[in-house]
């Protein structure tokens, strides 16, 4: 027997991350997953039977089509997300796109236009947004309580994707880590600092040649590393270093927030979220705020649940995750002709 009050969910796609979506689904208690559809039908069932998913499926009209299904978190390697976001939108289903949004604007712009013609919900699924140290220092931030941002770095880092060799082609990516990882960091500084108006980078692959969990050697065509430098709408100057080449990695991402009064750093070896701002704290030094817990992807995936059913409104994430690839388009021009890309100021987008 099911829950009418349920948004009737299916995953498609259940690689590496689908276990992030189905199991904050899980926790809100407010999705009924009814089936997880992959192209191999013992990958789709390993995922079924660990979240208690009644169906599998290795086809996308298969689930598309079903009237009984509201919504779909699409989570499939980059290369299909144009196809697979167009085809749920025309058949009605809600949308929670995996981000990188697409492998350019142009299949950004196709997914944003299909979700406006069809006048069905796409979101991108930007999980580090919905972490409660990010949202605690937007809400800072926002109130002006640390006075004026000056400036920022952001750093997203890791070993690099070790369980499938499509992250290596350039092709399938769109770009490298700067698309696969770097637009985590793209899109909250963004969200939490501002419009990024200008950019200079540089790009590299570091490492010819990795060796995958399963023995295969792969020979990468696209950038494993790279460090660019914006500037925002505010004038403020943030640095962002992206790399597939360190062996513990980053939490998530790393994020320090430099301010006229005080000093924001998130997902250091100090914590979630470590702040010295005596005018704020009260404290000549550093201090921890206590920050909730919920299960890891609750949050995010309760605002998109909300979202589907009308309740809340939604954050924009579909004009972001286009915004975040013409920034990285940014960030390989620069590296192309050694100088600045100022990005337009007047991207067209709406949904």
């Amino acid at each position: 027997m099911t829950d009418s009050s349920k948004v009737r969910v299916g995953m498609i796609g259940a690689g590496e991350i689908s276990a992030y979506h189905l199991a904050g689904l899980a926790a809100t208690n407010l999705a009924d997953v009814r089936v997880v559809m992959s192209r191999t039908a013992a990958t789709a069932q390993q995922a079924a039977d660990k979240f208690s998913v009644p169906e599998i499926a290795t086809d996308l009209d298969s689930v598309i089509e079903r009237d009984d299904i509201d919504a779909v978190v699409i989570a499939t390697p980059d290369n299909t997300h144009m196809d697979y976001a167009v085809r749920a939108l025309k058949a009605g289903k809600a949308v929670l796109l995996q981000k990188p949004m697409g492998r350019s604007v142009e299949e950004c712009q196709m997914i944003i236009d299909t979700a406006k013609r069809s006048g069905t919900k796409l979101s991108v699924s930007f999980m580090h947004r919905y972490f409660e140290e990010v949202q605690a220092i937007r809400r800072l931030l926002g109130q002006g309580k640390m006075g004026r941002v000056l400036s920022a770095r952001m750093r997203n880092a890791t070993l690099g994707p070790e369980w499938n060799s499509w992250f290596y082609s350039a092709e399938n990516v769109g770009g490298g880590a700067v698309m696969q990882l770097g637009v985590h960091g793209i899109d909250l500084i963004q969200y939490v600092l501002g419009g990024i108006t200008d950019v200079s980078a540089n790009c590299s692959l570091q490492r010819p040649s990795r060796t995958l969990k399963d023995g295969t050697i792969v020979y990468p065509d696209n950038e494993d590393h790279a460090i660019a430098h914006y500037k925002l709408e505010s004038g403020v100057d943030v640095v962002h270093e992206i790399s597939y080449n360190e062996c513990a990695g980053t939490d998530r991402f790393r994020f320090e927030i430099y301010c006229e009064e005080g000093t924001a750093l998130l997902r250091t070896q100090r914590g979630r979220l470590m702040l010295y701002a005596p005018h704020l704290t009260g404290e000549e030094e550093w201090t921890i705020p206590e920050l909730a817990e919920p299960a890891f992807g609750k949050s995010h995936h309760q605002h998109w649940l909300n979202v589907v059913q009308g309740s809340e409104a939604p954050e924009g994430t579909a004009e972001a995750g286009l915004q975040t690839i013409r920034v990285a388009d940014a960030i390989y021009q620069s590296d192309k002709k050694k100088g600045w890309v100022k990005l337009d100021s007047s991207p067209q987008y709406s949904i």
